[in-house]
């Protein structure tokens, strides 16, 4: 496997775990959004990835990339709050399903992949730096 080929995976893996990093970060943020443009409780955002591949012919790898970003469908959590102005004529307020733990082990997730194919990049380099080395 070259370098090039290396260096596309593993850059392709970081660029998407990047964007993934930034939909969980959006999901944090919005966790108490009870109200949205769209109207109604804000819709957690998922990431979806699918292969792509990188490079040609003996430089050719497959990496990863963002395909698409999914809206939980998951239903708002109704919780009682008569004195919200949000609220229904039975008082209940619709709150997103968002699960701050839950994002934040996905956060853990994401960020370790990350840390580890940049990781990669750095052994990659580290080797062909090297490599050069025992030519001079």
């Amino acid at each position: 496997m070259s370098l090039e080929s290396i260096f596309g995976i593993a850059g392709s893996a970081l660029s998407a775990q990047s964007e993934r990093i930034t939909l969980i970060a959006q999901n944090l943020a919005n966790a108490n959004s009870v109200q949205t443009a769209q109207g109604g409780p804000y819709l957690r955002r998922v990431a979806v990835f699918e292969p792509v591949q990188t490079g040609e012919g003996n430089n050719a790898g497959t990496g990863v990339k963002l395909a698409a970003v999914l809206r939980d469908q998951a239903a708002p959590h109704a919780v009682y709050d008569p004195s919200n102005p949000l609220a229904d004529a039975s008082g209940m307020v619709k709150e997103p399903a968002v699960n701050p733990i839950f994002e934040m082990v996905d956060m853990m997730q994401a960020a370790r992949a990350y840390q580890a194919n940049l990781s990669v990049v750095e052994t990659a380099r580290s080797a062909a730096l090297n490599t050069l080395n025992l030519l001079k």
